[in-house]
């Protein structure tokens, strides 16, 4: 589990940071991916012998995956904050006539903010997909696994 869970862990790091720069939406959609591979990865690495180990097994290296996904939406939105900050972003607005807000503060709030909340659901996207994952792993391959070890 920890294995595979670091492993997508780092992954969602770096392709999260990129993606955080260029759109903080694109990043669920990585995570939906990147959490169902963690958990079918983690069980291929343990071979539970249950359906729910494999559930248990792939939810924890998909919430492992997250924290890496989390770190790197962190590290994109600062890193938004430092390359385009406040007045970039109200000439990105006002270029697309949107209403801007004055207040730099209001700024980097949403920013930070908004990429806390965002790496927060793709935890827990990631770990509950991860579960799938692992029992998408014992429907394929795990059956046949733990029926020729109990031979």
């Amino acid at each position: 589990m920890l294995k595979s869970g670091l492993i997508i862990g780092v992954v969602m790091l770096v392709l999260t940071i990129g993606a955080a720069l260029i759109t903080p939406l694109c990043v669920p959609c990585l995570a939906l991916l990147a959490g169902a591979g963690a958990g079918y990865l983690a069980s291929v690495f343990d071979k539970p012998s249950a359906s729910g180990a494999s559930a248990q097994t792939g939810a924890g290296a998909g919430a492992i995956g997250g924290v890496g996904a989390l770190i790197g939406h962190l590290a994109g939105g600062v890193a938004n904050v430092i390359l385009v900050g406040p007045e970039g972003a109200a000439d990105l607005l006002q270029g697309l006539g949107l209403p801007t807000s004055s207040a730099p503060t209001a700024y980097y709030a949403g920013t930070v903010g908004g990429a806390c909340c965002f790496g927060l659901v793709e935890v827990l996207l990631m770990a509950g997909l991860g579960a799938l994952g692992g029992l998408l792993w014992y429907q394929i391959a795990g059956k046949n696994v733990t029926m020729s070890s109990g031979m």
